[in-house]
């Protein structure tokens, strides 16, 4: 019986040393699952290399600037451009009240000079026909004795188009002679073409207006 009793005891305690064993075993398992959860490594072959990232930030940052440049660019072209077509305007519109003070501002006394001025300022088929009529029209002033003064009252574009543009100018003009005294201003309205000529503009043609 004696024996028969150790070998139970036996028994017992190598099942327990079995069971102790396996669960030592399973519970590493389970730490070793839980770290490799927690704490997920990339193999060395998948993670990009530092230089690589540092290039493509670098060109990245290279493509902005190049990008943000060419922005600045247009908007200056752009602004130097309206820039340019507002010089341009200004050219014409005081080419045109130009052209109207020298065709109302006449004096008998300095008649030659008054007559160059309009030459100078004008262009085109409207320099010829004036120049035809120039001698004539001197002739008039200084057997008349006239003078004339223009006032420009106001003056503005019709329209612009390339070299070119169109212009109603108000004048308001008096006058006197040797048969007469200074008489009533009146008021003219004239429509003057303007035409670029070189840096600067000229008058082209002229018509009177209601």
């Amino acid at each position: 019986m004696a024996d028969d009793a150790d070998a139970t005891d036996t028994e017992l305690a190598q099942s327990t040393v079995q069971d102790e064993s396996s669960c030592s075993d399973e519970s590493a398992a389970d730490a070793g699952d839980a770290q490799g959860r927690s704490e997920p490594v990339d193999p060395p072959e998948q993670r990009p290399p530092r230089r690589d990232r540092l290039r493509l930030s670098l060109t990245a940052a290279l493509l902005i600037v190049a990008a943000l440049g060419a922005l600045a660019g247009w908007f200056g072209f752009k602004a130097h451009e309206s820039h340019q077509r507002a010089q341009q305007r200004e050219m014409f519109l005081q080419a045109a009240r130009q052209g109207a003070l020298n065709l109302t501002t006449i004096s008998y006394t300095e008649v030659d000079a008054d007559i160059q001025r309009i030459l100078d300022s004008s262009t085109g088929g409207f320099y010829d026909d004036f120049q035809k009529r120039a001698q004539p029209f001197v002739d008039i002033v200084k057997q008349a004795q006239s003078k004339s003064k223009g006032t420009i009252t106001e003056a503005g574009l019709e329209s612009v188009q390339g070299d070119s543009a169109q212009a109603l100018v108000a004048v308001t003009v008096t006058t006197s002679n040797a048969g007469a005294a200074e008489q009533q201003p009146r008021s003219w309205r004239m429509r003057i073409h303007v035409q670029k000529v070189g840096d600067t503009a000229k008058v082209s043609n002229v018509e009177f207006v209601p």
